[in-house]
């Protein structure tokens, strides 16, 4: 790496941040290297204190957070033959999962280092701005559906047939539910999902056929309706009490019996033992698995550079510009934990 080059916002053991110099980094072999131009917050990069060492218990501190990054190719290692520096780019940062564990791959910093294999090409009409949505989001969504231990359900191709079975989207509206729908289709499912009222028209406008309020207290009664006789080939669980609203609805429906939760806690755990008497299979979760599994290229190299180049599939949510530097990234990260709602926070780095 060169030792020069580079600022990152770094992020201490206790949660402090600190904008300060960065190795420039060096692309090996299936690697590139992005000058970063629009960066997103997720929920994970706004955990704090204990939780954060939970949730990353190998971390090596100081680090350099972030997951979500849109830029332009600047270096491009060994055997990556899909790019070219100039190329516009957007990928998952894996800098904080456990194999990686790596600040050069954090996403908030001038300079990211980038698996090939979760990097895809940003068409001419879409902003990095936007594009930042999707990496997190996508990777999330796409390891609840297609992972073999998760809902196990086929890949998405361009000419994916219509298939029997719906998928149940609880918390459609959320970052990773509204690219669930939208992949969920893309394999061919109908989808069936829950929002509060305001987001029903974006959901559906994302590919689903039915939208129940989450709150309703007689949603579960409504969406075995409108399952009547068809199967239930998985559901996806995001949101808070998410879990507990669709154990019920999938016990009570016919079909796969899977149920996957975006939460990967000793609860869900729990939980998932005890469904299992009930013929419900739990799973949690991660959003990080498709880095080194077969999902990952499938969707990032096979599926979304023709998807998002004719519009069949869409960068959402709306991207919401909230600063501009790295140093506005902490303002961000604590507007994301007052609560946001059908939209994605994004910083700018000119």
């Amino acid at each position: 790496m060169s030792s020069s080059g580079n600022t990152a916002l770094w992020t201490t053991s206790s949660g402090r941040f600190t904008v300060g110099p960065a190795p420039v980094p060096q692309p090996a072999p299936g690697e590139l290297v992005v000058r970063a131009e629009a960066v997103a917050v997720n929920p994970v990069d706004a955990v704090s204190g204990l939780l954060r060492h939970v949730v990353y218990p190998k971390l090596r501190y100081p680090v350099v957070l972030g997951s979500d990054v849109a830029g332009t190719v600047t270096g491009v290692g060994t055997g990556v033959e899909r790019f070219r520096i100039g190329d516009r780019v957007v990928g998952y940062a894996a800098g904080q999962e456990q194999h990686r564990n790596s600040s050069a791959e954090g996403a908030f910093q001038h300079h990211v280092l980038l698996l090939e294999r979760v990097t895809t090409e940003v068409p001419a009409d879409l902003s990095p701005e936007q594009a930042a949505v999707l990496p997190l989001a996508v990777s999330t969504a796409a390891a609840g559906l297609f992972e073999p231990d998760q809902l196990a359900l086929p890949l998405p191709t361009a000419d994916s047939a219509e298939r029997n079975g719906v998928v149940l989207v609880w918390g459609a509206s959320t970052s990773v539910g509204a690219n669930a729908v939208q992949l969920a289709r893309a394999a061919g499912y109908a989808v069936i999902g829950t929002a509060s009222p305001k987001n029903h028209a974006f959901v559906q406008s994302l590919g689903a056929e039915a939208v129940f309020d989450y709150r309703d207290d007689a949603a579960a009664r409504r969406i075995l309706e409108e399952l009547a006789d068809q199967e239930l080939a998985g559901t996806l669980a995001f949101g808070r009490g998410s879990l507990t609203r669709t154990l019920p609805i999938v016990r009570a429906a016919t079909g796969s019996g899977r149920l996957a939760s975006a939460y990967p806690t000793p609860a869900t755990t729990i939980r998932a033992r005890l469904a299992q008497r009930h013929g419900v299979h739990v799973t949690a979760i991660w959003g990080g698995r498709p880095t080194r599994s077969e999902v990952g290229p499938a969707i990032f190299r096979d599926f979304l550079p023709d998807a998002l180049r004719t519009g069949r599939y869409r960068a959402t949510p709306t991207a919401s510009v909230v600063g501009t530097g790295l140093d506005a990234i902490p303002a961000a990260l604590a507007e994301l934990r007052a609560g946001v709602s059908a939209r994605k926070l994004v910083v700018t780095l000119p």
